[in-house]
């Protein structure tokens, strides 16, 4: 009778605990329901998983509550978040219903899901309660006593698990493994490959010769054409380079032109100073 009544009742912190933790959980749930981007709603069922971790915890229940944390919590949800960051799911994304009639199954799964929660947590008993810590204490402790249950009586449960989740991981191994359908290069053949037929000295940094520091307007050779070398390769394969070559011979031809008005004004000034046109001419040309 003492071990039903002390089953029967909770005490102040004990049910502090849970009302305070359980509000949690059921907000954190009905917020993965009802949020509308996926990355608010990971958060909030990583919460509540934290939750439940800490109800387990509170109960005894070690092992479960470091692997709620561990494994569902730490490696398996993070992991669905960092996917669904990656990926970029939106909310209009994830009002398309790729199968139809799936939102009805659901609600239909999770209803009777619910009824048979309530039916077997209604018809439970508690005649023959003896508690988590009876249970821990028989073996030393909660990782013995689950280690003992596991590997007597449902050892063949767990090995049927295990072969299982070992098919599933050899089965992805093979569907991503690529067969290989030339010789392995060895390593003085890659570096033969880096530098042959390449540009090996230094090359001119983007622009220069073109008179521009931009990153997508290749340099100009001597003789006025661009040298598509001086760009980056990501850019040459996008086709985003600026060719500013006809520019760039435009602006010379008018420096040119600039330079050929301003030498013919010397001239003029020197012919009107009384100096030899000839001489002025020499000077000129010595000029160029």
């Amino acid at each position: 009778m003492n071990v039903i009544a002390a089953a029967s009742t909770t005490s102040t912190g004990e049910a502090v605990q849970f009302w305070i933790l359980g509000t949690v959980a059921v907000i954190g749930a009905l917020a993965t329901i009802l949020l509308k981007k996926s990355v608010h709603s990971a958060l909030a069922l990583a919460g509540t998983m934290v939750v439940l971790a800490v109800f387990y915890l509170a109960n005894g229940a070690y092992f479960l509550g470091i692997v709620q944390i561990i494994v569902y919590t730490g490696a398996i949800m993070m992991l669905f978040l960092f996917v669904v960051m990656l990926v970029g799911v939106t909310a209009a994304d994830s009002l398309k219903e790729t199968l139809k009639g799936q939102r009805w199954l659901a609600l239909g799964c999770g209803l009777g899901f619910g009824i048979l929660l309530i039916a077997g947590i209604g018809n439970a008993s508690l005649s023959t309660f003896n508690g988590l810590g009876a249970a821990n204490a028989l073996h030393g402790g909660n990782v013995e006593g689950l280690a003992n249950l596991i590997f007597t009586k449902y050892v063949f449960a767990f090995e049927i698990t295990g072969a299982l989740l070992i098919t599933a991981t050899v089965g992805a191994m093979v569907l991503t493994h690529r067969e290989r359908t030339e010789r392995a290069k060895t390593q003085r053949e890659m570096a033969e490959e880096r530098v042959r037929g390449k540009h090996l000295p230094p090359l001119p940094a983007p622009g220069v010769y073109a008179r521009h520091n931009a990153v997508d307007i290749a340099g100009l050779l001597p003789d006025g054409t661009p040298s598509e070398l001086t760009v980056m390769k990501t850019l040459r394969d996008r086709g985003q380079i600026r060719d500013v070559s006809q520019e760039a011979l435009a602006d010379l031809k008018a420096l040119e032109q600039r330079s050929g008005e301003r030498l013919g004004r010397e001239d003029a000034d020197a012919v009107s100073r009384g100096a030899d046109p000839a001489s002025a001419a020499e000077n000129s040309e010595a000029a160029k």
